[in-house]
């Protein structure tokens, strides 16, 4: 694992806008947001990303996510929330340390969602096989 950008922040070598911190989680206003108040939550234990963090601070994170995301929402005085991870290069994960976007969303704020791809036919059966064999 790297140090990151984000294990700077957690040791206090580069600045951020912390917004809340316990023993096991840090949470800071994004720098390039989407909206003011587009905040990340991370774990304090080094993880990449879904694939490696462990299931301990997987819990910590997302109950900091939830306890988080309606104080984002009132706090930037955002119409609702978008709850995001990236998860790899090609999903677009730029800071290889496990972190959850909470976005504020406005209306009317141009953030556009993914436009999805209905299945061939057979298709999705297919795919939810091949899901299910892993399992």
């Amino acid at each position: 694992m790297e140090d990151t950008i984000f294990s700077k922040i957690i040791r206090r070598e580069i600045p951020a806008e912390i917004i809340y911190e316990d023993d096991d989680v840090l949470a800071f206003l994004d720098i390039s947001p989407n909206n003011p108040g587009h905040t990340l939550v991370i774990p304090k234990d080094l993880s990449t990303n879904i694939f490696d963090i462990s299931q301990d601070s997987w819990r910590k994170v997302m109950d900091v996510v939830r306890m988080l995301a309606p104080k984002v929402r009132e706090g930037a005085g955002a119409d609702a929330i978008n709850i995001q991870m990236n998860n790899g290069e090609i999903a677009g994960q730029l800071v290889y340390h496990t972190h959850v976007h909470i976005i504020p969303r406005i209306k009317g704020d141009g953030f556009k969602h993914w436009a999805g791809t209905p299945y061939a036919q057979g298709e999705m059966r297919a795919v939810a096989d091949a899901i299910r064999a892993t399992l």
